[in-house]
């Protein structure tokens, strides 16, 4: 059973997509190899080449700490530095995986605005040593969407890409929730990724609707030597691996996915419009993709909690981050305001 008030805590506490479900039960039929040598997965692989528009190595981990983890570690040797922002996941939310997984690779952390990385920051965390003893810059790494629901353009990417070249190091895109942005911005994927210099894109789908189950997606495919290695060393290669990949099939093939990202982006629209027009409520960060961050009185949070609501106030830069998803209903938006509202009254 669904608990009620969990609709916007995140959108990991929706169920899975009906097209990802049926892609499952299609899947489970019979007899198949094992560990990725069966038609799903060779067939989801396919259809991540077609929509980028490139031959590319793909590979399927678990959850999205192991797929940003393993890829990082490929990118670095342990006496290397990873630059993302200072609210990055593979910063705040990955109990040190990334370190762990490369043997001590150091996160250098970078400050910017919305969520997003400010380009003459991370120059300054690249060019301030050069000496041995300083951690050699070698990747940085950009989230999009952001923590903050902020979206990168491509001329933010570009500029990105550009300091990424002058000084020789590889870009990685932290994709968990890569189809939002892809809608908000209304662009081919390729034009926000391997056209713009990314190396390694972490191509996220659990929270679009799968069950489990993340890409990682590498373009620069001398990166993805011996790759598989490291996923069967870190327990990342299902042995039942179409399992994984058929729920990818059933989301790419016909669109669903961008369907699914476009119906929560246009929910976090209309919850966002909707809390303007409450006195005392301040979004935190322009709503560019699923997530609203807003500030509100202590007593509407606490009123909001009594009434059952969920949700995260310590993630980014603060506010109740309230996120939308692709089960989400106008229902649930309208509810939401409403207790928001009174929430609000009671606060003054």
């Amino acid at each position: 059973m669904t608990q009620p008030g969990y609709q916007f805590a995140s959108d990991n506490t929706a169920g899975v997509a009906p097209e990802a479900w049926a892609a499952l039960e299609r899947a489970n039929q019979g007899f198949a190899p094992g560990y990725g040598e069966d038609e799903w997965t060779a067939l989801a692989c396919e259809l991540i080449r077609r929509i980028f528009e490139t031959d590319c190595d793909v590979f399927f981990a678990f959850n999205g700490t192991a797929a940003n983890s393993l890829a990082l570690a490929s990118m670095c040797q342990s006496y290397h530095s990873i630059i993302c922002h200072e609210h990055a996941h593979v910063e705040t939310d990955e109990c040190g995986a990334p370190e762990f997984f490369s043997n001590g690779t150091k996160v250098l952390l970078a400050r910017g605005a919305g969520g997003k990385i400010d380009p003459a920051d991370t120059e300054r965390l690249v060019t301030r040593r050069t000496d041995l003893h300083y951690p050699k810059p070698r990747v940085v790494s950009v989230t999009q969407p952001t923590e903050m629901g902020t979206v990168y353009s491509i001329q933010e990417l570009e500029a990105i890409h550009g300091l990424a070249r002058r000084h020789h190091l590889k870009l990685h895109m932290d994709g968990a929730r890569f189809a939002n942005a892809l809608v908000s911005l209304d662009v081919p994927a390729a034009d926000i990724t391997w056209r713009r210099g990314v190396d390694v894109l972490c191509l996220g789908a659990t929270k679009l609707g799968t069950a489990v189950g993340d890409a990682v997606v590498f373009f620069d495919r001398t990166l993805a030597e011996e790759f598989e290695y490291r996923c069967k060393q870190a327990g990342q290669l299902a042995s039942k691996m179409r399992y994984l990949s058929a729920p990818w099939v059933g989301l790419l093939e016909n669109g669903a996915w961008l369907k699914h990202a476009r119906h929560a982006n246009e929910c976090a629209q209309r919850l966002a419009t909707a809390l303007l027009e409450i006195d005392g409520i301040e979004l935190v960060a322009p709503v560019q993709a699923n997530a609203v961050f807003v500030r509100m009185p202590e007593p509407a949070l606490d009123h909001l909690k009594g009434r059952g609501w969920h949700f995260y106030t310590f993630i980014g830069d603060g506010g109740a981050r309230l996120m939308c998803s692709w089960q989400t209903t106008d229902e649930d938006v309208s509810l939401l305001v409403r207790d928001i509202k009174a929430g609000v009254s009671l606060a003054n």
